[in-house]
């Protein structure tokens, strides 16, 4: 389901003054939304075909730093321009934002107009035409869980982020009337991108004080992703305009647990599902069985695409349902994949390992990429693991730190002859300089622990 919002009925609304602001933003590498406010008049005149950016927006961390060693910019190439092109498939009233509507842009060359490789929408772009030229399309969706808390961004990053209260005070997990408090947050939020034309199905409390799910319907790949992106965006902006803060940090507190990102995908063609196969025991079709088996033999592979940064790995935790083992079970939360809705056609598998700090397009293209070869190698599928699978030390292990993560990504053959070698050293370097820069930092508890006593 793309956006709400067609070329024509923008024009006239912007000639009636309904809307006077559009936001044209590209998804950079964090999955973070960049671009700039134009005038709608501009708009819908002139920059509707495209405008411009530096290129290093898909060469920053988070900082907003510009880290040596990328081959597509730097210093020594002087910073050039992309070409942001608004992919008009993608317009949407903002309900929260007066008068304003987005558009999401895909990142071109500035010289060839060709799209740049390494820009995620392009990435997952690849991954969905790989898999139609098999005569199939993928269908996902994606949990998004976050946490709230009393206070506002500018309190907590004034305090240095110390000392920061949960909006309620206990495990709120699918408690009507703790989250009947926060409905001065939560209501806006799912009646805004409803208004964005998201297909909202709900919001619950998670497994946590101030732990927040939002759930979205299924969608097509690209437009998964790009729900997930606004309605994180949304989050914040939203959190903002009611005084709270919000974060997708994959483990905020070494003392909760940490917010997940769980990917829910299936493969269909002509109008049904591929994965469904009535005869089988469970449901699953060989084609299902063969993905599966390639999720699960390039895990190690694809695991930075879901965990990115350090903190991200202190949510592998054993018994805090963030899976530490990379096999499958039917419908048990302790294993990295879980079979669900089996039986039915609604028979998919979600992926448990992702953390809500990931990049929705990279994560989804790269699960589409070992699916793929999964099916491309006929690869068999073990049995199911059952029981509790954090005590089951036979099964593989999520790599358990960024470092391990990072050799995996720079030496996976799978994912560099999916998405190209200068895909995949482009996004190595993201991920060593992410380590390099916590190697250099001083921690609090590196003082606390050793101050005196050293």
């Amino acid at each position: 389901m793309p956006g709400n919002l067609s070329f024509d009925t923008l024009k006239f609304q912007v000639a009636n003054g309904t809307i006077d602001t559009v936001l044209v933003c590209a998804v950079d590498m964090q999955g973070r939304l960049m671009g700039k406010r134009f005038h709608a008049a501009h708009f819908v005149e002139s920059a509707h075909a495209e405008t411009h950016c530096c290129n290093y927006l898909l060469a920053t961390d988070l900082e907003m730093a510009t880290p040596p060693g990328y081959a597509a910019t730097s210093w020594e190439a002087g910073y050039g321009d992309y070409v942001l092109r608004p992919d008009l498939n993608t317009l949407r009233n903002l309900p929260w934002l007066e008068a304003t509507a987005m558009v999401l842009c895909d990142v071109l060359d500035h010289d060839t107009h060709a799209e740049v490789p390494h820009s995620p929408r392009t990435v997952l772009r690849r991954q969905i035409e790989r898999l139609s030229s098999l005569g199939m399309d993928a269908m996902m969706a994606t949990e998004l869980e976050f946490f709230l808390f009393e206070q506002s961004f500018d309190t907590l990053r004034k305090s240095g982020y110390r000392n920061m209260v949960p909006i309620s005070g206990y495990n709120e997990d699918y408690a009507i009337f703790q989250t009947t408090k926060e409905e001065s947050m939560m209501r806006p939020l799912r009646n805004g991108l409803h208004g964005a034309g998201i297909p909202v199905e709900n919001t619950k409390g998670e497994a946590e004080a101030g732990q927040e799910e939002l759930n979205i319907r299924y969608a097509p790949a690209m437009d998964c992703a790009d729900h997930h992106t606004i309605a994180r965006h949304a989050v914040k902006e939203i959190a903002w305009q009611k005084g709270h803060g919000a974060t997708f940090l994959a483990k905020w507190s070494r003392d909760r647990i940490g917010s997940s990102a769980h990917v829910h995908q299936s493969l269909w063609a002509n109008g049904a599902s591929v994965f469904h196969d009535p005869e089988d025991a469970l449901g699953m079709s060989q084609v299902m069985r063969h993905y599966m088996a390639g999720l699960i033999a390039y895990a190690r592979d694809y695991t930075w695409f879901l965990a990115p940064y350090v903190n991200s790995y202190k949510r592998f935790v054993k018994g805090t349902f963030a899976p530490t083992r990379t096999v499958w079970s039917v419908d048990n939360r302790t294993a990295g994949f879980r079979l669900c809705g089996a039986h039915g056609r609604a028979i998919r598998v979600e992926c448990r390992i992702g953390g809500a700090d990931l990049n929705p397009y990279l994560a989804q293209a790269a699960l589409l990429a070992a699916g793929m070869r999964g099916i491309a190698e006929s690869l068999p599928l073990a049995p199911p693991t059952r029981g509790d699978v954090y005590d089951n030390d036979a099964a593989p292990e999520v790599p358990g730190t960024l470092r391990e993560a990072t050799e995996c990504l720079r030496n996976s053959r799978m994912l560099r002859d999916a998405m190209g070698d200068d895909v995949i050293d482009h996004y190595t370097r993201a991920a060593e300089w992410e380590q390099e820069e916590y190697d250099r930092a001083v921690t609090d508890w590196e003082i606390a622990r050793g101050f005196e006593r050293v």
